[in-house]
């Protein structure tokens, strides 16, 4: 008998598929037809109808009942208005936290920040291919300072929105000639975090969105200017 903590045939294809979309396996308007994915993925079209359906409800997937599922476009309007609610949502919810966090949430926003750090700080300085790893403990980090936010529904808001962004910044990743060095930012983030410094730990946050969609606009550029 499996152990109760087996996932689940939808939650185990559902993160495989988060996973291949977020890293441009499945690249942004591909259709995602059914038959292909059994054979890919080996499941039966009903768990996989459930975890595109999750993955739509989270807008990385886009739904149609009469032309299937497709990959999320990706567009500067879009990442314009994905980094507009995310400066909306995200930087009350980080005023929120460095009022209300506990001693526990600091202590999970030190333990986010070094794991990131750790991993950050072997990177090179060359062309940068974001993996697996790196995008989970910067989603960690991210969130975990969000954590103390009192509304459940603003803290979902923000994770949907920050794996929306996350499509991008692998694609960014993959446009620059050399790395965007982002453990000093972190740091001075996580620094007036726990200082519950609202004021400096809300104007880098902001920052940092707005840096990260400005270098996904100039990737989208890149990429457009090398199309036949």
């Amino acid at each position: 008998m499996a152990p109760a903590c087996a996932p689940t045939l939808v939650e185990r294809v559902f993160t495989q598929l988060r996973r291949d979309i977020l890293q441009g396996t499945h690249p942004p308007g591909e259709k995602l037809k059914l038959d292909l994915l059994q054979a890919h993925y080996g499941l039966s079209s009903s768990p996989l109808r459930e975890a595109l359906n999750r993955l739509a409800q989270e807008g990385l997937v886009h739904a149609d009942d009469r032309r299937g599922f497709r990959a999320a476009p990706m567009s500067v309007d879009d990442i314009d208005d994905i980094s507009r609610m995310r400066i909306l949502l995200d930087v009350p919810a980080l005023a929120q936290s460095t009022h209300e966090g506990c001693d526990s949430w600091e202590a999970d926003v030190l333990a986010a920040y070094h794991r990131l750090e750790r991993l950050e700080s072997r990177m090179g300085d060359g062309p940068v291919a974001l993996d697996e790893e790196w995008s989970q403990r910067h989603r960690d980090f991210h969130l975990a300072l969000l954590a103390a936010c009192p509304s459940t529904r603003q803290l979902a808001w923000s994770a949907s929105l920050f794996d929306q962004a996350e499509r991008y910044r692998f694609l960014s990743a993959r446009f620059r000639p050399a790395s965007r060095r982002k453990n000093d930012e972190h740091r001075r983030l996580m620094q007036a975090a726990l200082e519950r410094d609202a004021a400096t730990a809300c104007a880098l946050l902001e920052e940092h969105i707005q840096a990260t969609r400005r270098n996904v606009i100039q990737a989208l550029q890149q990429m457009q200017a090398t199309r036949p």
